[in-house]
Order: structure tokens, then C-alpha cells, then sequence
């Protein structure tokens, strides 16, 4: 009965497998996305379609009519050409994710990062080794793909090494860096990236709506320590009996952290104190001078300016680390390795041109409006709303993930919609934006779509004991599936307690328009 159940569950993995890798690059989804806006734009204006909602004008609640607008006449092609340019430099992801990659290029590149995580991993105790391991993953995510690299494979390096099975390392490294994406303590490349696209689809319904990076932090900060228990939890009771012992050679953990290194490191550390004391002093004093007229906090050049300040606290120990460890011995280092970082963007670059593209046609059309109020009018009159609408949303986000893995290519697809259309009902752009990443979060650890799964499935071979089954895609996925539910579960309900106490999502984030 259980090999028919294992059977089953592969057959269906393997389905998603086969049809997520005939979907096109998410580029060129976006360009057959604008073909289709141009073909409906044009065919919505023949037939003068309009709606009448109630939104913003001159600053103040008014009635609005808009209608549909052709991208195929003279007007709608003079738009295309004339707004080409226009349309990618002003899309805010670009240059949001662009700076905040200057400084955590250069802590990645000198190796700070890489340092800070094999010492947090080294130093702990046998005992919570499962839960530092799932901590770190999730705080790795500040850097992006530096948890991947170095935390997973050092992660099954420290279990093998204490005795453990070296998989149930992996799936703890692998749960907190892949499974809790979105949660973080601190401010990482993810939020200005989906905040900025996050503005530019609420300002289909109000061109005055910004959405700024921190807007989610309070209830993303308030999940890591949650996750991180039951990420340790799961690895401990139900990952690691299942796995078994551990029948190969037992090897000793490499990837020391050398005297060098932590001379680095603590230098660093102190330069990193003091960032945060000068900062403090700009920013805590209501006469600060990062502060906002009349001492305001929320809507102050602090707020404004969160992305250059988290470059900055990143660039400046890793540019200490990168001196004290010898990695950088001129200027010229500490440029190369920032270049090296925006090189690395070259894809996200291409794809937020054809993004940009994709959003402002949606917006220039109308056609997003129209979606979005027809939507919310018909979701009204069904009595489809509340929490329960919420979680669903929640819920297709992860059906979504399964068959396009990037983060940002599909909320940029999602968000056109969703945003404008949740707002009408009542909801914030921000709010909308903290569901989004609970769905996407949850299932990236069973994506067989997620950039860097074959390189899961790379890590495990090497723990492959000879006279037993490989690792591979069941492998990973069926040691992952508990993480991505419970996780899923997890969040959920945080979600409909935080909704229905109200409580404030970040800052500058409120769940209710």
C-alpha cells in the first residue's frame, strides 16, 4: 500500500516536473503576456468597454469612470515606442534592487557573509544544531543565493560530522533558506524588489500608493522565531527517524573558519557597531537628521532612504572583512567587487525591461482597472471576502509556485491583478504583497522549478550510500513536503490571527485601505 501511495505522489511530482519545463523563460512570458494586451486593449476599445468605481481623484474620494484603451491605433503604438525607455528606468524594482546589491555584493564577495555563517553553524551546540542551522538559512536570505552555496552543503558537513545523517542537515539548511524566503528579521533584496512592484500596481487604482520595503518586516520578523522551531522540530521528529543512520563513510566537517577569518570577522563586527550607532544617532532623536518634519518617523528620509542604509551596513564590513582577511588590497578590489554583483543581475535586468513593459501596458490600457473593479464587484456580490478569500489567494500562490519558480516574474504577473482588485474591496497593496510571499515561501522546497533544486539534488548524491537507491527528485521533494506543509499551516494561521486582530504588518504596512 505505501509503495502505491509512493508511486502515486511521484507520478504526479513528475507531472509538474514535465509540465513547468515546457513553460517559456519568464521573459518571453512576459512578451506573449504584452502581445495579449495589445490583441484584448484593442478589442476591449471596439467594443467601448468601461466601468465606474469608486477611487481617488484630485486627492479626495470620487466616482471615476475610465475606459478601455487601444495599444493597436496610432495613439496606442506612438505610447509603446515613445514610453519604451521611460517605462524600464522609472520601474522602481530596478534601481531598489540594483543599490541594495552594491553593498551585499561586496559582503558576499570578500566572504563576510559566507565567515559570519560558518561561525554561527561552528560554534553551536549539538543540541540546537538543528535550529541554528534553520535560523541561519532563513537569515541567509538577505544575501540571496549565499545560503544555497555555502549554508546547505556546510550543513550536511556539521550533522555528518556530529553522527547525524548528512540529508536532514540539508533539509534543515535547505527549509530555512528556500521554505521560510520571506521571513527575516532584517530588511534583505527581496522587499524593495516586490514593494516596487508592489507600487507600480497600486497606482493603477492610485497613482499616489508607494509601498516601501518595510512594510511587512513586523509580521516577517515575528515568523522566524516560529519557523525556526519548527523547522528543528520537523528535522529532529520526523526527517531524521525516517532517514534513518546514516550507512556511508563519516567524514569530518570542512570549511573551517581559520584564524584569519575571525580576526576579520571581528573586525568587521565592530564596524558594523558603529554604523548602527552613528545611524542611531541620525535616527533616534526626533531632531535627528534623518528624522521627518516635526520628528515623524514613518514618513521620514530614514524610511525613504532604508534601501542605501541597508547597502551601507552591509558594504562597510564587508569592505573591513575584505581588508583584514587580505581579499581586497586597493580600491580597485572593493570596485571589482561590486561590479561583479550587478553582473550577476544581468537576467533580472532583461526581465524587469519586459516586466516594465508588461505592467505599463496593463495600467495605459485600462484593462487592469477594469479587471481589478470588476473583480472586487463580483467577489462582493458572491460575499467571497474576508480571511477566507485571503488564504486562498495564499493557497493559489502556492499551486503557482509549483510551475514558475522566480519570485519577482511571478508577482509581477500576479500583482497587476490582484493588487488593484483586492484594494477595491478594501485591502492594501501591502497586505495583498504578505499573502503573495506566504504562498511562495511555502512551496519552493517541492519546486522542481526553483532555480537552484538540481543543485539540491547535486548536494545529496554525495551522501549516496552504494547498494542503495540515488538520491534525486522524490528524494529531496519527499524529505522536504513536511517542512512545506506545516510551514504553509504555520503561517496560515498567523495570518488569519494577525488579520483578525489588526495588528500593524510593518512599518508603514496596515492591513485595511
Amino acid at each position: 500500500m505505501e509503495k502505491v501511495k509512493k508511486n502515486y505522489i511521484k507520478k504526479f511530482l513528475t507531472t509538474i516536473e514535465y509540465v513547468g519545463n515546457k513553460l517559456p523563460h519568464p521573459v518571453t512570458i512576459f512578451i506573449i503576456l504584452s502581445v495579449v494586451i495589445m490583441i484584448v486593449s484593442e478589442i476591449a476599445y471596439r467594443m467601448g468597454l468601461s466601468i465606474e468605481y469608486l477611487g481617488v481623484k484630485d486627492g479626495k474620494s470620487a466616482m471615476v469612470t475610465v475606459k478601455a484603451l487601444s495599444l493597436l491605433n496610432a495613439d496606442g503604438i506612438k505610447v509603446m515606442f515613445s514610453k519604451a525607455v521611460t517605462n524600464f528606468t522609472s520601474f522602481p524594482p530596478l534601481g531598489t534592487v540594483l543599490v541594495a546589491m552594491l553593498g551585499i555584493g561586496v559582503a558576499d564577495a570578500t566572504g563576510f557573509i559566507g565567515s559570519a555563517l560558518k561561525s554561527l553553524v561552528l560554534k553551536t551546540p549539538k543540541g540546537l544544531i538543528s535550529a541554528v542551522v534553520v535560523f541561519a538559512g532563513i537569515m541567509s536570505n538577505i544575501a540571496s543565493d549565499v545560503g544555497y552555496v555555502i549554508l546547505i552543503p556546510l550543513s550536511a558537513m556539521m550533522f555528518l560530522s556530529m553522527g547525524r545523517h548528512p540529508l536532514a542537515g540539508l533539509a534543515a539548511a535547505f527549509a530555512g533558506v528556500s521554505g521560510g524566503f520571506s521571513a527575516n528579521l532584517l530588511i534583505g533584496t527581496l522587499d524593495p524588489l516586490l514593494s516596487g512592484i508592489s507600487t507600480s500596481a497600486a497606482q493603477i487604482i492610485d497613482p499616489s500608493y508607494v509601498v516601501i520595503p518595510t512594510t511587512n518586516i513586523y509580521f516577517l520578523a515575528a515568523s522566524v522565531p516560529f519557523l525556526t522551531v519548527m523547522g528543528a522540530l520537523i528535522t529532529d521528529k520526523l526527517v531524521e527517524p525516517v532517514l534513518g543512520p546514516y550507512r556511508g563513510v563519516r567524514a569530518e566537517a570542512g570549511m573551517e573558519v581559520t584564524a584569519l577569518e575571525k580576526k576579520a570577522l571581528n573586525a568587521s563586527y565592530i564596524s558594523a557597531l558603529i554604523y548602527l550607532i552613528i545611524m542611531a544617532f541620525l535616527v533616534v532623536p526626533s531632531n535627528g537628521a534623518l528624522r521627518g518634519p516635526n520628528g515623524e518617523f514613518l514618513k521620514s528620509p530614514f524610511i525613504q532612504s532604508i534601501v542605501p542604509v541597508m547597502a551601507l551596513f552591509f558594504f562597510i564590513p564587508g569592505v573591513v572583512y575584505g581588508i583584514v582577511a587580505k581579499k581586497l588590497k586597493n580600491d580597485s578590489d572593493v570596485i571589482h567587487a561590486m561590479s561583479k554583483s550587478i553582473a550577476t543581475m544581468g537576467t533580472y535586468i532583461v526581465l524587469a525591461f519586459f516586466a516594465s513593459q508588461f505592467i505599463y501596458y496593463f495600467s495605459y490600457t485600462k484593462l487592469g482597472t477594469i479587471l481589478a473593479v470588476s473583480g472586487a464587484n463580483f467577489l462582493e456580490s458572491t460575499g467571497f471576502t474576508g480571511i477566507t478569500l485571503i488564504i486562498s489567494f495564499v493557497i493559489l500562490t502556492c499551486l503557482v509556485n509549483l510551475f514558475m519558480g522566480s519570485a519577482s516574474a511571478k508577482w509581477a504577473i500576479m500583482a497587476p491583478i490582484f493588487i488593484p482588485m483586492l484594494m477595491q474591496i478594501g485591502y492594501t497593496p501591502d497586505f495583498v504583497q504578505l499573502a503573495y510571499r506566504i504562498g511562495d515561501s511555502s512551496t519552493n522546497i517541492i519546486s522542481p522549478l526553483m532555480s537552484y533544486f538540481a543543485m539540491i539534488i547535486a548536494f545529496a548524491q554525495k551522501y549516496d550510500v552504494e547498494g542503495e537507491e540515488p538520491s534525486g527528485l522524490g528524494t529531496i521533494i519527499s524529505m522536504m513536503l513536511p517542512y512545506s506543509i506545516i510551514f504553509l499551516v504555520f503561517w496560515s494561521i498567523l495570518l488569519i490571527i494577525w488579520f483578525t486582530l489588526g495588528l500593524p504588518i510593518g512599518i508603514g504596512g496596515t492591513i485595511r485601505l
